[in-house]
């Protein structure tokens, strides 16, 4: 009886009900107008009409495109509305002006592609197809690379928990953690323990989590608990039961970062299935990077530049700027470049870095993803370069966290098969890691899932790794996982009864919107 009362009051609870009551409304509407249901319901099909050339014209992605006019043709009377209310991704001018304002500084904070021509010039004389990729990240997410930073691959979830709550303890000046799910057990709580010793010897400590994300893990308005306890604390996006467009948009970033020196990134949330603690879908395999040097700069102007949108704050990112000595300098082989991806630029910053690793690879491209809901220009990429004698391989997980995801994930199979990719799901459990790596010389490591919302509509993060050592265990930990895993065949797809396919046609058809 408990357990039925705690669900009914809790906040997703109710969130899912205030917006089915609104739905219903909605729907109802042009039939609360006794004898103008004729004009009510042409107006309706007008703005249907509308918003069907609208999405024709703008610039989305054609398969979100496709996943929108399909039911506003199906229901051409509410259908506009809905789109309306729920197919937004544009901030409001008052928003934009905040983003522009924090896009201002961010470009003062990092040094702007013309006064990274010597490190691009370093990066060319080894290879020139590395240099452009650097260029691009550079002009079109504001980050720049940097030489001499430390990157070491974590292969699991406990490991980056004992590496982080070791660098947690050694904070002397500030702490800031950006994650997508924050849930109590024993991995948040471990780390709240000390993140409460900090403050109370004068680090600073400042917290931003994603309302959404947090939906069913946090109670309502828990930055308050943390305020109260001298942690400072920011929520994006915070949810209301209001049909809106703009919870597209979830800050879907995992950053972690330590006086500046010290940051980290990757697949994993600071809550207990990420370590194996507690048990949901098998063994849970997830990764992290952690980088040392003047590369971790890219990651904490990322966070400021966040904050500063979320707290409406004017701070000097200059101040949070670390000393390193230059008679210790960190001797690291290669280049890292943290970068950031905003739905909010038009621009698509993660799926365009893992379309060039994978149309330059020259003998190998090996990705792990925990979805492939990937679009018309992704499957072509994969099948080209599959096709062209790369090795393409693709770990995805056997065991799914969402079935309906899942499904999509395995529809794709088929068409990549034929193609020549390699396509193999993680038996022992679920794979939430993201990693690339190709021809022993580029590797990402980041928060972008090969999805719809990763690569269009989520606030993301990654790390563009040429020539370091790390690279070798990124490809090392991929066999050994690939190794666990079950190869799937041609012939495993076509035993898929009929009716399961028509399932998963019918899902993909939709996949934008999940």
């Amino acid at each position: 009886m408990k357990k039925l009362l705690d669900f009914l009051v809790h906040r997703m609870t109710l969130v899912v009900f205030s917006m089915l009551i609104q739905a219903i409304i909605l729907i109802l509407i042009p039939y609360c107008f006794p004898g103008l249901e004729f004009y009510v319901h042409g107006f309706l099909r007008i703005i249907s009409g509308i918003a069907v050339l609208h999405l024709i014209n703008n610039k989305n992605n054609p398969s979100f495109k496709i996943a929108w006019i399909v039911p506003i043709l199906i229901f051409p009377v509410f259908g506009g509305i809905f789109y309306g209310l729920l197919g937004g991704n544009k901030l409001s001018k008052r928003s934009r002006r905040k983003l522009k304002r924090i896009e201002r500084k961010m470009e003062q904070a990092l040094p702007p592609i013309r006064q990274t021509g010597d490190i691009l010039r370093q990066i060319s004389q080894h290879s020139l197809s590395a240099a452009n990729q650097a260029t691009y990240i550079t002009q079109y997410a504001l980050c720049p690379p940097y030489q001499d930073t430390k990157a070491e691959y974590l292969p699991l979830g406990e490991i980056k928990f004992e590496r982080l709550k070791q660098e947690l303890r050694e904070a002397q000046h500030y702490i800031f953690l950006e994650y997508f799910i924050i849930e109590p057990g024993i991995m948040w709580d471990s780390i709240l323990e000390i993140l409460r010793y900090k403050v109370r010897h004068g680090v600073e400590v400042r917290v931003i989590y994603d309302d959404i994300g947090c939906i069913r893990t946090l109670p309502n308005k828990y930055y308050r608990q943390l305020e109260d306890e001298g942690i400072k604390c920011c929520v994006f996006n915070r949810f209301r039961p209001v049909l809106s467009g703009r919870f597209n948009n979830r800050d879907h970033r995992k950053i972690a970062v330590i006086d500046g020196k010290v940051g980290f990134t990757g697949g994993i949330n600071l809550a207990d299935e990420y370590i194996n603690v507690r048990k949901r879908f098998g063994h849970w395999k997830d990764v992290s990077i952690v980088l040392t040097g003047c590369g971790v700069w890219n990651l904490t102007v990322m966070f400021l530049s966040m904050w500063g949108y979320l707290r409406g704050v004017d701070e000097h990112f200059e101040d949070f700027r670390p000393y390193l000595d230059p008679q210790q300098p960190i001797r690291a082989n290669g280049y890292v470049q943290p970068f950031a991806d905003s739905p909010w630029d038009d621009e698509s910053v993660g799926e365009n870095v893992y379309l060039n690793m994978i149309t330059r690879a020259n003998r190998y491209v090996y990705i792990t993803t925990p979805y492939l809901v990937i679009d018309h220009e992704m499957a072509t990429g994969l099948s080209n370069a599959a096709k062209s004698g790369v090795d393409v391989r693709i770990l995805t997980p056997h065991i799914p966290d969402k079935w309906y995801v899942h499904e999509v994930t395995r529809a794709h199979y088929s068409m990549l098969l034929e193609n020549g990719v390699r396509i193999f799901e993680y038996t022992p459990g679920f794979i939430h890691a993201k990693t690339f790596c190709s021809d022993d010389q580029f590797g990402v490591v980041g928060t972008i899932n090969l999805d719809y919302r990763s690569l269009y509509l989520h606030m993301e993060c990654g790390v563009w790794l040429y020539g370091t050592d790390c690279i070798a265990d990124i490809k090392s930990d991929f066999l050994q996982t690939m190794h666990k895993s079950q190869e799937i065949t041609l012939q495993d797809c076509h035993r898929v009864p009929w009716y399961r396919r028509l399932l998963r046609a019918f899902l993909r058809a939709f996949a934008p919107l999940m």
